[in-house]
């Protein structure tokens, strides 16, 4: 069974940093890329992040200009996002998610999200 667990939200204030993590287990973690979603109250979903396998290319949204950085660490199933210069627009809750095969279930793709992180950025 596929599980992502997402950590590492909490309260900061603005131009505060956070590092969340993504713990994943069920699928060979190694062999697909890995995305951070948000979602902010009252909107629907938003692409923060993507990094490729290997972690040797990541991608971002426009608005995150310089202050994110996704990571990954195969050895230990996790993905990270460290967040700096945060911003009060940023709070919300962030998920990973991944479109993977499970490992000894039925040999179809099928997207897992995790449950999410709440970040609140605030004074």
């Amino acid at each position: 069974e596929v599980h992502l667990v997402e950590s590492g939200g909490g309260l900061v204030q603005p131009g505060g940093s956070l590092r969340l993590s993504c713990a994943a287990s069920g699928f060979a973690f190694g062999t697909y890329e890995m995305t951070w979603v948000r979602q902010a109250p009252g909107k629907g979903p938003e692409w923060v992040s993507t990094i490729t396998k290997d972690g040797d290319r990541t991608y971002y949204g426009n608005f995150v200009k310089g202050r994110f950085t996704i990571s990954r660490d195969n050895a230990k199933n996790t993905m990270y996002l460290q967040m700096n210069s945060l911003k009060p627009e940023d709070a919300g809750v962030y998920l990973c998610v991944a479109d993977v095969i499970a490992l000894g279930g039925t040999p179809r793709r099928a997207h897992y999200r995790g449950q999410g992180t709440q970040v609140t950025v605030s004074s």
